[in-house]
């Protein structure tokens, strides 16, 4: 998977890098990655942690390994038992990560998704034999974790909120598909961004967002300062009725895609870098004059 493939150019302006966001990508990753190792772990042994061991065999810590993603580097832990008889199928050793698992994490990890279809993609990243015991406890694995993940709780306020969707594509059902994540990505109080949730949406509509808005509500925001969005159809309007004390501001971007709708296409790529003159004007008095 290439890292333009998953990243649009536009969410990647919401950071001051684009190491930024894949930081944060390679984070979730590694952590969807260990809770698969975990379940596979739970198969292999017969039990889930936790429980007592059936058998002489056991869990014993966890050893460390390097892994290389398009998102970068990163060391993820992987789970022992004392026989040293557990040989994980989705890493095996002195080898990388099955094909396929770098595409299916992040989707995992976006609420929208069903045990049923989570069971699917995993199911779909595991291209061999594998028991229908093994699927059902790497499953539950995954699944405790990514509900964990989605409704940690929230800082009460947040200076501004970019709200936007990321295209990428992942294997379901044999085929190469492409889906629309929507990303909240938050700035707090300490100057730092983090990303609030991921939703999967089949339409993006003011009602789709409203359900986003009302999810980040009940896990504990109280107020957002500054939302960025693009300008659809009542989305203004949408963010008031949760949160009435919010500014809400056009991303530029979408601002001047919009405006470019109405310039032939051959005059399309000069009359968008006049437009970003105004926009980027120091003062409004700047602005007037790039705009005449």
């Amino acid at each position: 998977m290439k890292k333009e493939d998953l990243l649009s150019e536009e969410f990647l302006k919401q950071f001051k890098t684009g190491e930024d966001l894949n930081g944060f990508l390679a984070q979730l990753q590694k952590r969807g990655l260990e809770a698969i190792l975990n379940g596979e772990l739970d198969s292999h042994l017969g039990y889930d942690k936790h429980e007592k061991s059936p058998s002489s065999n056991s869990r014993n810590g966890f050893s460390k390994k390097k892994i290389k993603t398009s998102f970068g580097e990163s060391e993820i832990q992987i789970p022992r038992d004392r026989e040293a008889s557990f040989n994980p199928m989705i890493i095996p050793k002195r080898q990388s990560m099955a094909d396929g698992l770098e595409n299916v994490i992040i989707s995992l990890y976006a609420k929208g998704m069903s045990v049923s279809d989570i069971e699917e993609q995993i199911r779909e990243v595991y291209n061999f034999d594998v028991s229908t015991s093994t699927i059902s406890r790497i499953t539950e694995s995954v699944s405790n974790d990514i509900v964990a993940w989605q409704n940690r709780p929230l800082e009460p306020v947040y200076l501004i909120v970019w709200m936007d969707g990321i295209v990428f594509k992942v294997r379901e059902s044999s085929k190469v598909i492409n889906k629309t994540i929507y990303l909240a990505v938050g700035l707090n109080r300490d100057g730092k961004k983090e990303v609030l949730g991921m939703w999967l949406g089949k339409n993006e509509s003011a009602s789709f967002w409203l359900g986003v808005l009302t999810d980040l509500k009940a896990r504990g925001v109280e107020d957002i300062l500054i939302t960025a969005t693009d300008n659809l159809n009542g989305f203004t309007q949408t963010i008031k009725n949760v949160f009435p004390e919010s500014q809400t501001q056009i991303c530029v971007v979408h601002q001047i895609r919009n405006s470019a709708r109405y310039v032939v296409w051959k005059d399309k790529k000069e009359f968008s870098k006049d437009m970003k003159q105004i926009y980027d004007a120091p003062t409004k008095q700047a602005a007037k004059g790039a705009l005449e």
